[in-house]
C-alpha cells in the first residue's frame, strides 16, 4: 500500500479522515479541516483523547464543556510562531467555530482520563533548534514527554529550512523495548513554502520489506507504521510538517540507522 494520503490543491473541508482502521495499525488519528468563516465542525471523543492544533487562523474553540472563546493568531503557518491548541479528554465534546480561514488538526489516540480539557498553547511552546549544518531544523514541542498534557498523544511542529534534512539520521520507533526503543506509529502533515513547491520522504526498513520514497506537496499527509523515515526539502522550498505518534506508551525513544549513527556522534562534538 501507499504510505501518501493525497490533498488536492484547494480542497476545502474535511480534507483528511486517517483512522487506525484506514491506516491499518492501533493508536494514531489525524483528521484535517479547511474551514471558511462561520463554517463549524465538531465531534465526540469516545473512548480517545484529542488535541486540537490551530495550524492557521481563528477560531472560537470548545472542549468538554469549557467555552476556550476565540483561539489562533498565527496566520500562516511558516511565521513560526507557537500554535494554539486545545485539549480534549475521552467522553466529551469539542467543537470549533472560524473566524477567518482557517486550517485545523484534529490529532488522536486512545485516552485514559487522566487530564482535563484545557488549552496547552501557545504558552509552554517554544521554538528549539535542533541539529548541525544543513540538518539544522525547528522545533515546537506542543506535547512531547516534557509536557504532561495527555494520555498517549505525542505531538510536535518541525520547520525545515530550503536545503536542509530532518527526521534525519534516519530513525526508527517501531518495538516496544522500552528503555530502548518503543512502539509509535506516526503521521506526517506536511506544508511547503512556497505551496506548488514539494518535498522528499522516504519510509523504509533495514531488511528492504518496506522502502517507498515518496514526493509530498502543500496539504499531503504521510504514514510511518515502521522503519526509517527521513524528510528532505529542496533548495528554494522551506517544509513544516506536523507529527502526530502515539503507542502502548508515552515515550519516544529510537534506534538510529546503523548506516548513519556516524552522523550523530558527529553532531554531538
Amino acid at each position: 500500500m501507499s504510505h501518501l494520503k493525497r490533498s488536492p490543491t484547494g480542497t476545502q473541508g474535511h480534507v483528511h479522515a486517517i483512522t487506525p482502521e484506514v491506516a491499518g495499525w492501533e493508536y494514531v488519528g489525524f483528521d484535517l479541516h479547511r474551514m471558511q468563516p462561520g463554517e463549524t465542525v465538531s465531534s465526540s471523543t469516545g473512548t480517545r483523547e484529542v488535541i486540537l492544533v490551530l495550524i492557521e487562523g481563528k477560531a472560537q474553540m470548545a472542549a468538554g464543556g469549557q467555552d476556550f472563546g476565540v483561539m489562533g493568531a498565527r496566520m500562516n503557518v511558516f511565521e513560526r510562531t507557537p500554535p494554539h491548541c486545545a485539549y480534549a479528554p475521552p467522553g466529551c465534546e469539542w467543537l470549533a467555530r472560524a473566524e477567518t480561514d482557517c486550517t485545523l488538526a484534529v490529532c488522536s489516540a486512545p485516552g485514559q482520563g487522566a487530564h482535563l480539557a484545557q488549552i496547552i498553547g501557545p504558552a509552554g511552546i517554544h521554538l528549539t533548534e535542533r541539529g548541525k549544518g544543513t540538518n539544522t531544523r525547528f522545533i515546537h514541542n506542543i506535547a512531547m514527554e516534557d509536557r504532561d498534557v495527555a494520555d498517549s498523544l505525542l505531538v510536535t511542529e518541525v520547520f525545515t529550512p530550503s536545503g536542509h534534512w530532518s527526521s534525519y539520521p534516519p530513525h526508527r520507533h517501531d518495538e516496544d523495548d522500552y528503555p530502548n526503543i518503543t512502539y509509535l506509529e506516526e503521521t506526517y502533515y506536511h506544508r511547503l513554502n512556497p505551496a506548488q513547491g514539494f518535498g522528499v520522504q522516504r519510509v523504509f526498513t533495514e531488511d528492504g520489506s518496506l522502502d517507498e520514497t515518496i514526493a509530498v506537496s502543500d496539504h499531503d499527509v504521510v504514514l510511518v507504521p515502521r522503519g526509517h523515515h527521513p524528510c528532505g526539502a529542496p533548495y528554494g522550498y522551506e517544509m513544516y510538517y506536523l507529527n502526530v505518534m502515539a503507542g502502548p506508551r508515552r515515550k519516544w525513544r529510537f534506534k538510529t540507522h546503523p548506516d548513519h549513527s556516524w552522523i550523530m556522534a558527529r553532531e554531538a562534538d
